[in-house]
């Protein structure tokens, strides 16, 4: 990767829709070129996909959008962790961090009491040691 691939990287972070005729534009490359690098990223496993951020309060599904930090038992390797989590229901997102949590799962439960079934599945089906969860009340647009 180069300082093409960077510019192009932080431009689809901030728009995954650009043209490529506007991308190559910004990053002085013609839309073919822009294009050929966005297909090698993707074939590279640099991008590995585009996604669709959705604020939960207008997205007219009913429920709540929770972010659980999460420590996990010191008998539970992260790779375990990783595979247990994602068989669980409504859970959307699951991203290694550094601090005080191992890692932030976002999820999706239907009410409290989902969210409470989801919480014990977590401690009980992959390891988690410990867990702190905030629930989404909305989402600022830029």
């Amino acid at each position: 990767m180069d300082r093409l691939d960077r510019d192009i990287l932080g431009i689809l972070q901030g728009d995954a829709r650009i043209s490529y005729r506007d991308l190559g534009a910004r990053v002085g490359l013609s839309a073919n070129a822009a294009a050929d690098r966005v297909r090698r990223m993707l074939r590279d496993g640099v991008i590995r996909g585009f996604t669709t951020l959705v604020d939960p309060a207008a997205d007219g599904r009913p429920g709540l959008v929770v972010f659980i930090d999460v420590t996990l038992r010191l008998d539970t390797k992260g790779e375990d962790f990783e595979k247990a989590v994602l068989k669980l229901p409504g859970i959307t997102e699951v991203v290694h961090v550094t601090g005080e949590h191992d890692y932030l799962v976002r999820a999706r439960a239907a009410d409290p009491a989902a969210l409470d079934a989801l919480l014990r599945m977590l401690k009980r089906d992959a390891g988690v040691a410990q867990s702190n969860t905030r629930i989404a009340l909305r989402a600022a647009r830029g």
